[in-house]
C-alpha cells in the first residue's frame, strides 16, 4: 500500500462520518432549508466567535468571496508573496473581484506590521488604494509555519486604525491553534472574515466555511450562488462536516509529532537539507539538491519506493501528514528518503 504524504486533502472520511452522511437531514440549501447545513454554520460561527457562517464547496472560493466581499474594483490586496492567494487560486482576485494582489515577501512566510505598513497605499489618482490584508495561517509554502496571535493582532489593529479589513486564509487555522495551544476563536477575533477547510486536517471528505458578520456572510452567499456554489441537499457533505469540526481539532496533534520525525529522520539524511526548527504544524519542507536531484525526480524515486508526495519547487519537496498516515508509515518514509538519497547520482 502506498504512503500518501501528497496532501492533507487526500484523506478518506471516517466510518463516522460516512454513517452521518447516510443518515443526514435535508433540505433545499440554496432556500436556507438545510438542517445540518444551517447546523453546520451556526457551529462554525460559535466556535470562531464570529456571527454567521457560510458553507462553501472549496477553500478557494471561501478565499474568493472574502476578498470579493471587502474590496472594490480596481484596488490591491496585500498578501504573502508565496501565499495560496496569490499562486494557486487561478488568480480569482484579479477575475472575480477586480483587484491586483501586492506581494510582500517574508522568509518563514509570517507577515508583521512593519513588514505590510509601509505597503499600505490611501486613495490617490496615481495608484491603486489598499482594500484589504489578506493572511495564511498556518503558511502551506513556507512549511505550515505559524503566525503567532500577537502578530496576528498587530496586523489587524493596525489595518483597522487605517481603515483596512483584514481576512484570513485560515485553510489550517485548527493546526496553528493546536501549535499555539489556544481555542481559533482566541486567535481570529480580530481578523474580519476567516476561511478554513473541513476537507483537510480535519479530514471531511469536502466543504470548507466562511465566517464574519452576518451581513458579510448574506453578500456572500449571493456570490456563493454567482460562482455556482448554491448547492441542494447539502446535508450529506454537512453531516461530516459537523464531525470534522466537533471531533477532529483535538487530534491534530498526532500529525504534528509524526511531522516531525519526519523532519528529524529527513535532516539526518546525507544529500537532504531541512532549516531546523521550521516544522511547527503537518506540513514538511525539504530541499534535495545535495542529492543532484531536482524536487520532481526526488518525488518520483520515493513513488517508486511506496511514498507519494510532492515537489513544490526546482529543489523542494514536501510531505503533508494527516490521520490516515500513521507514525509507522512516516518512519517507513524516512527509510524510503534514505533509500532514494543514496541512489541518487551526487551520492554514489
Amino acid at each position: 500500500m502506498m504512503i500518501d504524504l501528497r496532501s492533507d486533502t487526500v484523506t478518506k472520511p471516517t466510518p463516522a462520518m460516512r454513517e452521518a452522511m447516510r443518515n443526514a437531514k435535508v433540505g433545499d440549501d440554496v432556500y436556507g432549508e438545510d438542517p445540518t447545513v444551517n447546523r453546520l454554520e451556526r457551529r462554525a460561527a460559535e466556535i470562531f466567535g464570529k456571527e454567521a457562517a457560510l458553507f462553501v464547496p472549496t477553500g478557494s472560493m471561501g478565499n474568493t468571496l472574502g476578498v470579493k466581499l471587502h474590496t472594490q474594483h480596481g484596488q490591491e490586496i496585500l498578501c504573502e508573496a508565496k501565499s495560496h492567494v496569490m499562486n494557486y487560486e487561478l488568480a480569482m482576485a484579479g477575475w472575480f473581484a477586480g483587484c491586483l494582489c501586492r506581494t510582500v515577501a517574508a522568509g518563514n512566510g509570517i507577515l508583521t506590521w512593519d513588514m505590510v505598513c509601509k505597503h499600505i497605499k490611501p486613495l490617490s489618482p496615481h495608484w491603486a488604494p489598499t482594500g484589504l490584508i489578506s493572511l495564511e495561517n498556518t503558511h502551506n509554502m513556507a512549511g505550515g509555519t505559524v503566525t503567532p496571535k500577537a502578530v496576528l493582532d498587530e496586523i489587524c489593529d493596525g489595518a483597522h486604525a487605517l481603515g483596512v479589513p483584514v481576512h484570513l486564509d485560515g485553510a489550517r487555522v485548527f493546526n496553528a491553534a493546536t501549535a499555539l495551544g489556544i481555542p481559533v476563536r482566541e486567535l481570529t477575533a480580530k481578523v474580519d472574515t476567516v476561511m478554513f477547510c473541513l476537507s483537510k486536517g480535519l479530514g471531511a471528505p469536502v466543504g470548507s466555511m466562511l465566517t464574519g458578520t452576518r451581513d458579510a456572510m448574506d453578500r456572500a452567499r449571493l456570490y456563493r450562488k454567482r460562482l455556482g456554489g448554491g448547492m441542494r441537499q447539502a446535508g450529506v457533505l454537512a453531516a461530516p462536516g459537523l464531525i470534522a469540526l466537533e471531533e477532529m481539532p483535538a487530534r491534530l496533534g498526532e500529525d504534528h509529532a509524526n511531522a516531525r520525525l519526519l523532519a528529524d529522520g529527513v535532516a539526518a539524511i546525507p544529500g537532504l537539507t531541512i532549516e531546523p526548527g521550521r516544522t511547527q504544524t503537518n506540513i514538511v519542507i525539504f530541499d534535495t539538491a545535495g542529492t543532484g536531484l531536482t524536487g520532481a525526480a526526488f518525488a518520483a524515486a520515493l513513488g517508486e519506493r511506496g511514498v507519494l508526495c510532492n515537489a513544490v519547487s526546482e529543489r523542494g519537496v514536501r510531505f503533508v501528514t494527516h490521520y490516515d498516515v500513521s507514525r509507522a508509515a512516516c518512519e517507513a518514509a524516512i527509510g524510503a528518503c534514505a533509500e532514494a538519497a543514496q541512489a541518487a547520482p551526487a551520492l554514489r
